[in-house]
């Protein structure tokens, strides 16, 4: 039996977080209810990859109630101990406050190779799209712009072995070019797969031309699209998923964002004009706080990272279970169309 199923226990969760959990919070006695809700379930024989949420309710000492979601993210082969490695860090930098939050790392299970947090409770900017609720994707976008910029301007530590190496150059993130084009070629007999190489292979020839003249480096989100920014009531943003949190370029978070966000609105709402307007907006927003201007060299790092995201998409169209080539094809002609006619990712 595969050991990360003791985690869906309620018994084994329960002695878990009772032992790592309560020490951290003197004024919790004990838990008295405890509720398991998977958010990914993916278990084979021997392998895993999975995010659950554990909804606690905790006795207090005075006699009252409290209620905590902590979430587990656990993964057979990954470093997840890395996660919690740069959520300590993220905690102690100082990037939290009145408008941001962060979810508050608690501890590390080598058992399970998994990281246990406390959750930040809210509504992502996806689910706002997707209900079409345009006041407050306008709010959104410029409070992620402004996290975002804040993000990139927290010193990195001295010990930079916290970040996984995989994730600081498009040569090795996960799950790799070689891999990408070697499972295209098998599936599709060759099709698709000429195009792509030659996308990431001039992708990654630029990211190299960047950094072999500069030792500048910034902390990145490294996932940065709508799914990961939360609305915390009225006023406050918070940021999760920190897999891929690395220092690399600052602009590969800006171009990522603005191709999923152009993405998702499209996807959902139908609506060019709209998304457009909400890129200038992101865009905008986000060199106001930065306190930059858009110079050649960064439009162009922001475009090759808004098309690698966007390759990234047709990948997954033609690598998911039940693939999709027919919309891998069109963005792969979109790329090839912005490519040649010099279209901007804000435009």
């Amino acid at each position: 039996m595969n050991k990360i199923l003791a985690l869906f226990s309620e018994p084994v969760a329960r002695d878990l977080l009772t032992k790592e959990v309560l020490p951290l919070y003197p004024d919790f006695k004990e838990i008295i209810r405890l509720h398991i809700k998977p958010y990914k379930k993916l278990i084979w024989e021997t392998t895993y990859h999975v995010v659950i949420a554990y909804r606690v309710v905790f006795a207090r000492q005075d006699g009252g109630e409290e209620k905590l979601e902590i979430v587990c993210s656990a993964h057979s082969s990954e470093p997840r101990e890395v996660v919690h490695k740069v959520l300590n860090f993220l905690w102690r930098s100082g990037l939290a406050d009145q408008e941001i939050i962060l979810p508050r790392p608690l501890f590390y299970s080598r058992e399970f190779n998994g990281t246990f947090y406390r959750a930040i409770e809210g509504k992502n900017l996806l689910n706002f799209i997707k209900d079409g609720e345009r006041n407050k994707i306008e709010a959104m976008v410029a409070q992620a712009a402004r996290l975002l910029a804040r993000l990139h301007a927290v010193d990195l530590p001295a010990d930079m072995d916290i970040f996984s190496e995989d994730n600081r150059f498009l040569r090795s993130v996960v799950p790799g070019r070689d891999m990408i084009v070697k499972e295209i070629k098998e599936r599709f007999k060759g099709a698709y797969v000429d195009d792509i190489a030659a996308f990431y292979e001039d992708f990654i020839a630029q990211e190299e031309t960047f950094f072999a003249n500069t030792d500048k480096r910034w902390l990145i989100h490294g996932d940065a699209h709508p799914e990961n920014i939360i609305a915390v009531g009225e006023h406050k943003i918070g940021i999760i998923d920190f897999t891929d949190f690395c220092p690399a370029d600052f602009a590969r978070d800006l171009g990522a964002f603005l191709q999923q966000l152009e993405y998702k609105i499209i996807r959902n709402l139908d609506d060019h004009t709209f998304a457009l307007e909400m890129k200038h907006r992101f865009l905008d927003a986000y060199l106001q706080a930065a306190g930059l201007s858009l110079d050649q060299g960064l439009q162009a790092r922001i475009d090759l990272y808004y098309r690698w995201t966007a390759i990234r998409t047709a990948t997954f169209w033609l690598l998911k279970h039940n693939c999709e080539p027919e919309k891998a094809a069109a963005a792969i002609q979109e790329i090839k169309n912005n490519i040649s006619n010099k279209r901007h990712a804000q435009d």
